[in-house]
């Protein structure tokens, strides 16, 4: 089985469909979605077009699935994400927060040449936990205790790395629709015994014009953002350190 890995689609409904285009050309049998997926621009089409998958579509809750739903719900938001949750949940239906609702925070596929492998949003304790590719050892041995799996592939910091982490191997796909750093959507392909980084470009001023006709209410300064003028990987890396600290 080879086994595409989507993580922190966003919303960014274009680059989604640049990746799923070129998850086919690599004929992946699978396909992880990672988390976060619908806290973007354009929810509602982003959930349909991957629900459209299937069964060759494995869902994992991050903590964007945990805060759209329970702003759907009418529950009040505790964090920094609240209002964006509130502005997203306004733009998707009850077929969608149901789809949402009850997701795993983790899954164990077993993957060619690679075993059984983990894949969480954030860690494998947590949907919204912070570890970076420079994060000690010993932090790495915390968040992964218990863990059985010798592979772990997590998202959320939305930038790929590949590394060695007190006996385990940790791989972030990195993002498909909010990267930071090099223009591009990312994602993993994992079989065959190896795991493939990959980027696949897509147009930013056809995608932020995409974005900008959706019914976001901030669409506009979203592409911009996100899309037109990212963030760099070593100001989210910076940013991201402070996080990690909690």
């Amino acid at each position: 089985m080879r086994v595409a890995v989507l993580a922190d689609v966003h919303a960014n409904l274009p680059a989604l469909d640049a990746v799923l285009h070129d998850v086919e050309a690599h004929g992946a049998d699978r396909i992880v979605l990672l988390g976060d997926i619908a806290g973007g621009p354009l929810p509602a089409e982003t959930l349909d077009r991957l629900a459209a998958l299937g069964e060759r579509a494995v869902w994992v809750h991050g903590n964007g699935e945990r805060e759209l739903v329970d702003a759907f719900d009418g529950k009040p938001g505790k964090d920094r994400n609240a209002a964006d949750a509130a502005v997203c949940a306004a733009l998707i239906g009850q077929r969608h927060r149901d789809r949402l609702a009850g997701l795993p925070m983790t899954v164990t596929l077993d993957v060619d040449g690679l075993g059984p492998v983990l894949f969480c949003h954030a860690t494998p304790r947590r949907d919204d936990e912070f570890v970076l590719v420079d994060s000690p050892i010993a932090r790495w041995r915390a968040v992964l205790d218990g863990v059985g799996e010798g592979l772990v592939v997590c998202g959320h910091t939305h930038m790929p790395f590949d590394r060695l982490a007190g006996g385990r191997r940790v791989v972030n796909p990195g993002s498909v629709g909010m990267n930071y750093g090099p223009a591009g959507a990312y994602w993993a392909l994992l079989g065959d015994g190896g795991v493939q980084l990959r980027r696949t470009a897509y147009d930013a001023r056809a995608a932020a014009a995409r974005i900008e006709a959706g019914p976001h209410p901030q669409a506009a300064w979203w592409a911009e953002q996100y899309v037109t003028k990212p963030y760099g990987d070593a100001d989210a890396l910076e940013a991201f350190t402070e996080l990690a600290r909690d």
